[in-house]
Order: structure tokens, then sequence, then C-alpha cells
């Protein structure tokens, strides 16, 4: 039965793959159609730019993979001088012409052949070593480049593209390219050189059988080069579609509570049902066209063998060959198909990894943010912020921030209130230069922040989130995240000051308690004030607290606020609230509607004003 493909209006869309399966957006649905894809000879040329600092060590693996694979082809050849030794020998025995069969001979020629094979093995145990570790080197300089990137790209990449995608390209991608160098590599060699080395064996032997031979080859060049371009589109699709179900796998268990809390454990299962899905097709189709060169190969091959079979038969009959020469060339003729087999399945490995490549590349090719002038600094600042026209949005035909205009005095505590939406976390963003604004500029102590480097700005503020994060480490570990040179000693005192220590001391292993992966040995209020703890360490110059109190009692509340004030004392400081309570004693408090400035002035002004901030303040105290 056809399955329903209309559970969602995102389904008018259709016309590309969704970057990301935020749970929030929904996933790709049904009958999506992958990404078209990207130049297939592009990917291999960059896949191998890249492997350009290796090839020495590939040319190294080149010749000792030539050399195992012609020590091992000349075995047939050799062994057919001790058939025919052995044949003659007999014939000449029974005929009387002879005195019978040379062992001697044919023991030199045994102890030859064993010396082939053993130096065959020598050398491909040499060349499979330094395979194994370029390919290990590749994936570590992928990872490296990778998550070197990640901290090189604007958050507005993450913004679009789910964090399981990219790390799916981190991981089953890289995997991917790492395991065809370390597989498939040395195969290819092994196969050119074995189809070439035999190719010139079997001419030694017989010319007309040799031709006879290799006329499949332009027979199966042509299937294979047919199955590569029809099976290459469904091998992009499949890496995009494994990144896809990673993704929607990561975020779902990621929020699996909030899945479990609204009983949506159908929808995601049916959601990740579709994802599959897609993947399944994509990955069968790929497989099915890739896995038919095999057997048709195998079929061409055989009626060559037959063929050949029937014409040697008959030479050796009209004495144009010897019977160890045939024996030998029946030999050479069924190794003939199997690197040409070999190189069909290799072509199916090498498209897989060339789509994994291509993804990565991508990634790798994201733009940056731009490279910053290190010329001006910000070692002692003040504390004098001012917003000059700033103009702002995610999109650029969409404003979130509309010709905002602010100075904050050294040592000012500006609050920034409003509803959901008006644009209050966006200007401490644009602050941080987390993103660049649209127009206008934002200056302390004068100096454009576009000036300043991003690791200066930001150790120059400290920045206290709604949403804690936390890794998994001690307690000690995660506050020293604010300074990773300050000492215990140091650590301790700013978790005195946080109000921290207290909670601490009553936990079983008190700093040395590792938080867990989920963070569920402590409550969403002791984990803000261990993110609290982190910028009392850092004591930066300019404070930003977004919702910095949000998580905690009212009780908890009372003390934090007490330890903000001591740690505000002196320091510029922007504070984004929704509980107004925690705000009545700023210098400054900026009242914004839809991106808008729409009032100004402290508690007890605005409050007399009895406008926007009056009435917002009535509806959080009203009986």
């Amino acid at each position: 039965m056809e399955r329903k493909k209309n559970y969602s209006s995102h389904n008018k869309n259709t016309d590309k793959v969704p970057e990301s399966g935020h749970m929030g957006r929904g996933p790709k649905l049904k009958g999506a159609k992958a990404r078209k894809p990207k130049d297939f000879k592009a990917s291999l040329i960059k896949l191998m730019t890249f492997l350009k600092p290796y090839y020495f060590k590939l040319i190294i693996v080149l010749i000792f993979s030539i050399g195992s694979t012609v020590f091992f082809i000349a075995g047939p050849k050799v062994l057919a001088d001790v058939t025919t030794l052995i044949f003659e020998g007999l014939v000449g025995k029974i005929t009387g012409t002879s005195a019978g069969i040379d062992f001697t001979r044919i023991s030199r020629i045994l102890l030859i052949l064993l010396s082939l094979y053993l130096v065959s093995a020598v050398f491909s145990f040499i060349q499979s070593f330094i395979v194994a570790n370029v390919a290990q080197d590749v994936s570590y300089n992928l990872r490296k480049d990778i998550s070197q990137k990640i901290n090189r790209l604007p958050l507005k990449y993450f913004d679009t593209h789910s964090h399981g995608d990219v790390l799916s390209r981190m991981t089953n991608d890289v995997d991917t390219v790492s395991q065809t160098l370390n597989q498939s590599l040395s195969q290819i060699v092994r196969a050119i050189t074995t189809l070439i080395g035999i190719i010139i064996i079997m001419l030694t032997i017989n010319l007309t059988m040799t031709l006879v031979s290799i006329l499949i080859i332009p027979i199966s060049a042509t299937l294979i080069l047919s199955l590569v371009k029809v099976s290459q589109k469904f091998f992009r699709n499949q890496q995009i579609y494994l990144g896809e179900a990673n993704g929607y796998v990561e975020e779902t268990f990621s929020g699996h509570i909030v899945m479990k809390a609204f009983s949506a454990e159908d929808a995601a299962n049916k959601n990740f049902q579709y994802i599959n899905e897609d993947l399944y097709e994509s990955a069968w189709k790929s497989q099915f066209f890739a896995g038919l060169s095999q057997p048709i190969m195998m079929f061409i091959g055989n009626l060559g063998y037959v063929v050949a079979s029937i014409l040697g038969v008959y030479l050796t009959i009209i004495g144009s060959i010897r019977v160890g020469d045939i024996l030998a060339f029946i030999q050479y003729i069924r190794r003939f198909n199997q690197p040409i087999g070999e190189i069909a399945e290799i072509s199916n490995v090498l498209q897989t990894s060339v789509a994994a490549s291509e993804r990565i590349f991508e990634f790798l090719e994201e733009d940056e943010i731009p490279v910053e002038s290190t010329e001006k600094s910000l070692s002692d600042a003040k504390g004098q912020v001012e917003f000059k026209n700033v103009s702002f949005g995610y999109n650029d035909d969409e404003m979130v921030i509309n010709n905002f205009s602010l100075k904050v005095n050294p040592g000012q505590n500006v609050a920034i209130v409003g509803p959901t939406g008006a644009g209050k976390t966006t200007i401490v963003k644009l602050l941080m230069r987390f993103y660049e604004v649209n127009e206008g500029s934002i200056l302390i102590d004068g100096t454009d922040i576009t000036d300043i480097p991003r690791s200066d700005l930001r150790s120059t503020l400290g920045m206290v989130l709604q949403d804690t994060w936390l890794f998994n480490g001690t307690i000690m570990e995660n506050i020293r995240y604010g300074k990773l040179s300050a000492t215990d000693e140091e650590v301790v005192n700013a978790s005195k000051a946080s109000y921290v220590d207290h909670f601490v001391r009553t936990l079983p292993e008190d700093y040395n308690l590792i938080i867990d992966e989920e963070g569920s040995n402590i409550s969403q209020g002791q984990k803000q004030l261990l993110t609290i703890a982190r910028v009392f360490l850092n004591d930066p110059n300019i404070l930003i607290l977004d919702e910095a109190t949000s998580s905690v009692d009212t009780r908890t509340e009372v003390l934090i606020q007490n330890g903000m004030e001591e740690l505000m004392e002196g320091r510029t400081s922007f504070v984004i609230a929704h509980r107004l309570s925690t705000i009545r004693n700023a210098d400054l408090i900026l009242v914004l509607d839809d991106g808008d400035i729409v009032e100004t002035g402290n508690h007890d002004e605005l409050i007399d004003r009895k406008g926007f901030y009056y009435n917002l303040y009535q509806s959080q105290f009203e009986e």
C-alpha cells in the first residue's frame, strides 16, 4: 500500500533537500529531491590536490605494488616451464628419445618460483603498511581541518545547517575517504598492474590468443562507464541522506525529554521513517547499479575464456604452442578477468569516496569570518559602548534591529527589556560580534569593534546566556573554562562570589564531581550558577547578562543579584531581563519593540510615564 506523503505543509516546496532536520522545523519530506550531483571530475581533482603532500609515499606504494604484482603474475609463466618439462620428460621416456624427467632442473625452477612469491609477499606487506599510514594521516588532517573550519565559520552557517549534518561530514564522510585509501588504493594499483602485466605475458605466449582475449576490454570499459554514469547520482544522494538521518537522530535524542513530554514518539518515528526510506532508496539503487558491473564482467570474461580455450586446443594440436604454455595461458586469462572485475567493483567504492570528499570540500570551502587586523586591542578597556545607527537582520530582506543608536558610559548599568522577538538578545550578539551589522557601527572606547580582533574583544566581555552549556567534566573544570589559566584557589574564590561554593560543598565529591553528558546529576538552577561563576572567574570589563537568573528560584535569585551588584560595580553591564523586578536599580532601561527603542529612562521615570514599560511591569505584578 502506498504510504501517505501529505503529512505536512512543507511538501509544497520540494525543489531541494533542506540542509537541516531540526525538530522545530520538521524533517525533509518524502518526495523531496536531492541536490544535483556536482562535477565528479572536479571533486576527484580536489581530492588528488589534497593528497599532494603524500605523493612521495604514494609513489613508493605504487612501486612496491607493481613489484609485488609483477613477481606474483610471473608465477604461472615459470610454472609453465615445469609443466612442459614434466610432459616432455614423460613423452621422451615413453618413446625412448630421452632419459625422462629432469628433476634437478625442475627443482631449480620451483626454487625460483618460491623466491618470486616470497618477494611478492614482502612487497605487498610494505605497501600495505605505507597505505595504512597514509589513510590514517589523511583522516587525521581532514578531521583537523574540519574542526578548525568550524571555529572559522560565522554563526549564520549553523542557523541553516543541522549539527548532525556537520557531524556526519566529520565522521561518515571522512571514514569513507579513509577506507577507500586504505583498501582501494593498493587494490586499484594492483588490478591495473595485473591487467597490464598479464597482457604482456600473454603476448609472449601467443599473439593470436591474446588478441582474442583482450577484445573484451572495450566492451567492459563501455559497460563500466555507463554504469558509473547512472549510479553516480545515487551515491551522491546516499551521502546527503545519510547526513540528514544522522542530523535528525542527533537532534531527536538531544531533545528526547521534550519529545516524550509531548508524547511525540510516534510522530518522531514517522518523520524518521520518511528520511530513512529516502536513504534506503538511494542506497539500494547505488549499490544495485554498481553491483551489476561484477556479474556482467564475469559473463563477458567467461565468454572470452571459452573462446581462448577452444583456440588454445586447436593451436596445441597443430603444434603452435606448448602444453605448459596453454595451461599457463588459461590461468592468465582467468586472472585477466579478475582485475577487470576488481576495477568495476572499485568504481563503486570510488564514487562513494568522491561523493563523500565532495561534501567535505564543500564544507571546507564555505565562506569564513574575514581575517582580522591585529593593530588595535582592548587591553585596558574603560567600558564606553556606543551603537551608531545600527541595523541588522538575519536575512537581508528582514531587519530585526532598525537604526538603533545608544551611548553607554563606563560603569553604567543598562537593562534591556521588551516582548519576545523585540531584538534584545540580538543587540548583545552584535556587541560580541557573533554577527556583523548590516549598517552602522558599534564602538568600544571610541574604537569600532570591527577593527578589534574577536578574541581580544570577547576577552573583554563576559557573557551569561539563557541556555546553559556544560561539558562532560568536573565542576572545577567547567568553571575554569572561563579562564583556563586560573588556579584552583581562583576558581573557588569565584565560586564563593557567585554563591556556587555552598551548593558544591554539599555534593558527594564537591568540585571533583563529574557532570554527566546530560547534566542530569545537578539541577538546572545549579547549572546556571556554574555558568555565572565562569564570568566571575573571567573578571571582564563589560558584562552581558542574558536572562542570567531565569533558571533559579527566588531565594537563589536574591543571592545572585547581590553577587551581580558586587560584580557590576565599576563595570559597564548590559542586562536582558523578562523579570522586571531584577532591573529596578538599573541606571538606564531601554524598552525595545520590533527592533526600535520606544522608551528610555530609569525604573521610576518609566513608571511615571505610564507607557510601554509601565504596561509590561503591570502585566507581571497585577493582582
